[in-house]
């Protein structure tokens, strides 16, 4: 992380926290992960406070997700146009999309941490397929909640090395990605082999 932001950081504290997950939310290229990482290590000097970062965090992640999922049922349809022309993006919003639909709310949850790179785009197309708002709202903040403590919490315990914080959640989530992957590819080849047995 530039020593710019980590300044920024150290100057403008919480306020900055919840901006930078908020606009991470919204799929703008924003380090969010490692912005909380450093929360994390700010907190364990003492220079910020632990709740005023979770606060933050979650507020300014919970606030983007509501906003995308409001966006993606108000125009939906006009997002999907308007991705039609970014072709890596609209490949993350068709996968988020099939993601939903197949997995429902714990579609929603898993995308706010462990698949998060799909998360804003979840967001729109929750709000697109008019996924219920409570539920999207209640996994959802569930997500992000558990995606705040993991790395807060990993800046505190590795404030001293914030790569190896860094190194060690990214190598856990791509290992969990790859396990909850493997068990979804699981079920989905085993409920095929009892429709094919059925016929």
């Amino acid at each position: 992380m530039s020593d710019t932001l980590l300044q920024l950081l150290a100057t403008y504290g919480a306020p900055l926290l919840a901006l930078t997950t908020f606009a991470s939310c919204l799929a703008l290229p924003v380090p969010s992960s490692l912005m909380m990482l450093a929360a994390g290590a700010f907190v364990a000097s003492g220079d910020l406070s632990a709740s005023a970062v979770a606060a933050a965090a979650f507020a300014g992640a919970v606030a983007g997700d509501q906003l995308g999922y409001f966006a993606g049922r108000g125009g939906g349809a006009f997002i999907e146009r308007k991705l039609a022309s970014r072709p890596k993006r609209r490949r993350l919003y068709s996968r988020a999309r099939a993601y939903l639909l197949s997995h429902g709310n714990y579609g929603v949850f898993l995308t706010r941490w462990l698949f998060s790179p799909l998360g804003p785009y979840a967001n729109l197309a929750a709000g697109a397929a008019r996924l219920s708002w409570a539920r999207f709202t209640l996994w959802a903040a569930a997500g992000e909640a558990l995606w705040v403590a993991l790395y807060v919490t990993l800046g505190q315990v590795f404030s001293h090395n914030l790569m190896i914080a860094s190194d060690l959640i990214t190598q856990v989530l791509g290992l969990l990605a790859a396990l909850g992957s493997s068990f979804f590819l699981g079920r989905w080849l085993l409920k095929l082999s009892r429709q094919r047995a059925r016929r």
